[in-house]
């Protein structure tokens, strides 16, 4: 079976290849003359360290000094061993020119010009090789008449399954792409693209997604719109907030509208920041959300638009209590950008300021930024959830074959543990991680299963632990109790009882880490690591 997969590289290119399900990344990509880095083939270097956005894979085989534990918990695989299972969106850690490939340039020929508004026109091209264009929803094309020495970039409204594809543009008087579009263009007139280009799209919708446009920003939304509403499988909540200066600069209503029968939870309102608006919705975009948005923390936002509005954005995601998982954003600004802004990707320390844990910005074309944030509170919450699903594994496969030796040695492991805390307090992070990290190890021991034992020691949590409550003093007060209660329901055979406590245990160890962390922010401690 074949599989798709996209490269995304540094620089803002991505290429699709045909992947064997029995073919490694790595050999796809070099079958397609794209020489992604590589060196032994044998999952002993790292030199093809990459990072998954989306899609399942046999990963095969590696050493420690080629991947960590932490590194593959995290996303990052070795294309030179994974093997997909389904399509894929891998970003490579080079750029397209090193990689000796580039983004394709294909003709397109303008089928429909159409002014949505007195701010807004909206063209649609019918690529000549459809077949050879592949892109992900919200990227975009650097597009240009045949005769110009300069291009314009503009991002998909439409779908990266349609035949025809769209495009919105806000016109800018003087602007080379606007005067074309107004004085000078007709249906039938050829174009040159070149792309897909950037690192705005859409990832895995997993978890409820908050959609965020500022005017013509909404036509990467509107691609990502298009392709949830071909997931059969989607079931979380999509929630769009489309913020333009004028009333009239408001466009696509209609087809937004549309999207409320298509997607299975969608909803949608506009706002108005003109002051002399009747628009129900004044303002900003910011002035407008609401925690049912941000879903406390686990909706993935995604933004696009101008500047000022992703810097207001940021700042007030950054200020909330529980800052969303993941946030992705694009902004224009002006064309006219610096050359040495291409093929760069810049890293950006968030320290300080809320609980990010990750963040990159890429500027792959003149006028257009990319971007990343992630807090550390999702990755901690996803490793220890982790560690409970296993858990709940372990217990119904020991609950019966435990005996009083095997409670004795636990009680000594939870006394072990628990003499590092003090009621609220937690006298020695560093031993208490130790310590807590055999007491739960044990349970995965007796299971007699060496591969839900590796896949406990796989998920790092002593790493992440030791990382984490390094410089914190505060302790759920109901964990140490949970210790033992654990033990006690194992030897009861109560395994209703054992599973209730192995949830709230594990909610407890999320709330101590969400405070190690927030306080680690505060402090300035937490570190910042470009993706």
């Amino acid at each position: 079976m074949t599989h798709q997969i996209a490269l995304a590289f540094e620089d803002g290119v991505t290429r699709f290849i045909d992947c064997e399900e029995d073919q490694t990344v790595a050999d796809a990509a070099y079958q397609a003359r794209i020489n992604i880095p590589f060196d032994c083939r044998d999952g002993a270097c790292g030199t093809c360290k990459s990072f998954c956005e989306s899609g399942d894979f046999d990963e095969g085989e590696f050493i420690e000094d080629a991947l960590s534990d932490e590194e593959f918990a995290e996303g990052y695989i070795l294309t030179c061993q994974t093997k997909p299972k389904t399509d894929m969106v891998v970003q490579i850690a080079t750029t397209s020119v090193l990689a000796k490939t580039g983004a394709s340039t294909l003709l397109g020929t303008i089928e429909t010009l159409e002014r949505l508004s007195e701010s807004t026109v909206k063209f649609s091209v019918k690529i000549e090789e459809r077949d050879k264009l592949n892109y992900l929803p919200g990227q975009y094309m650097n597009i240009s008449a045949p005769d110009w020495d300069d291009h314009r970039s503009y991002s998909f409204s439409s779908g990266p399954s349609d035949d025809v594809v769209t495009f919105l543009v806000k016109l800018t008087r003087g602007g080379l792409m606007s005067e074309y579009l107004t004085d000078v263009a007709k249906v039938g007139d050829r174009l040159n693209l070149t792309g897909p280009m950037g690192s705005f799209f859409l990832r895995e919708p997993l978890d409820p997604i908050l959609l965020l446009a500022g005017g013509t920003g909404l036509a990467p939304v509107m691609s990502i719109l298009e392709k949830l509403s071909e997931d059969e499988l989607l079931d979380v909540p999509v929630r769009l907030i489309y913020g333009a200066t004028f009333d009239y600069d408001l466009v696509e209503l209609e087809k937004l509208d549309a999207f409320k029968t298509r997607l299975p939870d969608f909803d949608y309102f506009t706002v108005v920041s003109d002051p002399e608006s009747d628009h129900p919705h004044k303002g900003f975009v910011t002035d407008h959300m609401t925690d049912e948005h941000l879903h406390n923390g686990e909706a993935d936002v995604y933004l696009c638009g101008p500047p000022p509005m992703v810097e207001a954005v940021r700042q007030f995601l950054n200020k909330q209590e529980n800052p969303p998982q993941n946030f992705y954003y694009e902004k224009f600004s002006s064309a006219a950008g610096s050359n040495d802004s291409l093929n760069m990707t810049v890293e950006r320390s968030e320290a300080g300021e809320g609980d990010s844990a990750r963040s990159g910005v890429a500027i792959s074309t003149p006028g257009i930024e990319t971007g990343e944030i992630h807090n550390a509170k999702a990755d901690s919450h996803a490793q220890f959830n982790a560690r409970m699903a296993l858990e709940l594994g372990a217990v119904e496969l020991t609950i019966d074959t435990l005996d009083e030796d095997d409670f004795k040695h636990m009680t000594e492991l939870a006394n072990k543990a628990n003499s590092f805390i003090d009621g609220e307090k937690l006298l020695d992070p560093v031993a208490y991680t130790e310590a807590n990290n055999e007491y739960h190890e044990y349970l995965f021991e007796r299971t007699g299963n060496p591969e839900l034992l590796a896949a406990y020691r796989n998920l790092n949590i002593v790493d992440v632990m030791r990382k984490r409550l390094a410089n914190t003093t505060w302790m759920q007060p109901n964990i140490a109790q949970e210790h033992h209660d654990i033990i006690e329901a194992m030897r009861n055979g109560d395994k209703d009882k054992l599973r209730e406590l192995v949830r709230n245990h594990n909610e407890h160890a999320i709330s101590t880490m969400d405070s190690a962390i927030v306080e680690q922010a505060e402090k300035g401690a937490l570190e910042v690591t470009e993706k």
